[in-house]
């Protein structure tokens, strides 16, 4: 079975394209509208796993980003910290 954060986004997709009818629109909105209710797309419990070697990834090149503001960069090195990450840039 396909995980269904996979599904969403394919149907987001769908909705995007400008060479997807409007009909398969519909019907991917539908189903997004379902997926919703259902309580199959909760992003904001957490229930999607994230690999915390991406995040910290993430987190180290956004502090190398010069179009970073340094408040973001500050707290970003603080959220390294407080995962026991030592990063010094």
């Amino acid at each position: 079975m396909s995980e269904p954060h996979r599904i969403a986004g394919g149907h987001k997709a769908a909705i995007a394209n400008p060479n997807v009818s409007e009909e398969a629109k519909d019907h991917s909105r539908q189903v997004l509208n379902s997926m919703e209710k259902s309580g199959e797309l909760d992003y904001e419990a957490g229930q999607v796993d994230k690999n915390p070697g991406n995040v910290i990834g993430g987190k180290k090149a956004a502090i190398n980003n010069p179009r970073v503001p340094e408040e973001t960069k500050d707290r970003l090195r603080d959220e390294l910290a407080e995962d026991g990450v030592e990063y010094e840039k």
